[in-house]
């Protein structure tokens, strides 16, 4: 028997799941808490799925005082909020049709059902209050093996939801054995089905790859899309060698994986993707002609050496000390001068100019020109 040791069974979760199972209910917890608690990685939410329909689980709760939140009560998960802590908590489901990006689920009475209509192996655990994990598709040996397996037929999977191909990508770069290697199967059935990417929608393509980026080394997973062709598909052009430099030089730079960074070094066409106005700013920036000092006098010097990085992955070395050294100390620079020092000899947009000028002028000299050199 497997049986895990975690705060979060603690507290308010021994409230939630008395709720349910006080009522005669099931309560088990599943997915990535479950996974993460077995390799002790952090757990961020607590999923808890039951037998109970979605009309009993509010009733029971609010009869218990707690606050309920029917969140997605359509597809059986309603949120219960237990002293500040929110649990997602759904009925079991079973699909009864599947289009590639959605599901028609219907609900299902046994745990085995529910398992079944998720994706890998390793996020179909479960474990009640005491911490005892239920396996009821053989996860276990997969997530010691840390091999991202698909449930029962990788290509069913993948066309109940074409998603699962960036997801299995995902969980390769976070949880997979980099030794042992992508599971064959899977990776062979995400090159056969790239085709159902061109439907999903451009916000759950962006999320997926900027969260497979975040990964501590994604450099292996990312290699392994461009094989199967999954990049191309979503990064026309990419050049998935340059993540391993790059991961190299990350880590000599001390730099915390970061997926704009990443997303700018693999280059491509980024037509696929919907970024935010806050993203594409950043990235405008990194591929800008702007020099690496007048980057960082401009807008600090994170981006300055997030570019640098990006620079020095593409020619196949490390930032230098050089380089680091005039980015820190362009980044602590202050302009001389002001537009009271040019008034009222210039004014308007004559004065933005000149402005401008002494500005690109002094960054130029190594920020070397002084008041007076600049005033003329």
């Amino acid at each position: 028997m497997t049986r895990i040791s975690a705060e979060w069974l603690n507290g308010p979760s021994k409230q939630v799941c008395a709720m349910l199972t006080d009522a005669g209910y099931q309560a088990w917890f599943v997915g990535g808490c479950v996974r993460n608690a077995l390799i002790d990685a952090p757990v961020s939410d607590l999923d808890i799925s039951t037998d109970a329909r979605p009309e009993a689980v509010m009733k029971i709760a609010k009869s218990w005082g707690l606050r309920v939140v029917p969140t997605g009560i359509e597809h059986g998960t309603v949120t219960v909020v237990v002293e500040g802590t929110p649990f997602e908590i759904t009925t079991f489901r079973r699909d009864v049709a599947t289009d590639g990006r959605r599901a028609v689920v219907a609900f299902a009475d046994t745990m085995e059902e529910d398992a079944r209509r998720r994706d890998f192996t390793m996020n179909a655990l479960y474990c009640d209050i005491d911490g005892e994990v239920a396996d009821p598709l053989g996860g276990l040996p997969d997530l010691e093996a840390r091999r991202v397996r698909f449930i029962d037929d990788a290509d069913q999977r993948i066309k109940e939801d074409y998603l699962r191909i960036l997801r299995f990508f995902r969980f390769h770069a976070w949880y997979g054995d980099v030794d042992g290697g992508i599971d064959a199967d899977g990776l062979a059935a995400c090159a056969e089905n790239i085709d159902g990417l061109v439907g999903l929608s451009k916000e759950r393509v962006t999320a997926e790859l900027l969260k497979l980026l975040s990964a501590p080394d994604p450099a292996p997973a990312v290699a392994s899309m461009g094989a199967a062709g999954v990049l191309g598909q979503i990064l026309a052009g990419a050049a998935p060698q340059i993540l391993a430099v790059l991961v190299h030089v990350e880590g000599q730079a001390g730099l915390a994986p970061y997926p704009i960074r990443r997303l700018v070094a693999l280059g491509g066409v980024r037509d696929g993707l919907r970024l935010t106005n806050a993203q594409e700013k950043r990235i405008e920036l990194l591929v800008s002609d702007a020099s690496l000092p007048a980057l960082a006098f401009e807008r600090g010097a994170e981006i300055a050496i997030d570019r640098a990085a990006i620079e020095a992955a593409s020619l196949g070395h490390e930032i230098s000390a050089k380089a680091l050294a005039q980015i820190n100390f362009a980044a602590n620079q202050i302009f001389p001068i002001s537009a009271a020092d040019l008034m009222p000899r210039l004014q308007g947009a004559a004065l933005g100019k000149a402005l401008q000028k002494a500005k690109a002028d002094w960054i130029a000299s190594n920020f070397q020109l002084t008041k007076a050199d600049l005033i003329g």
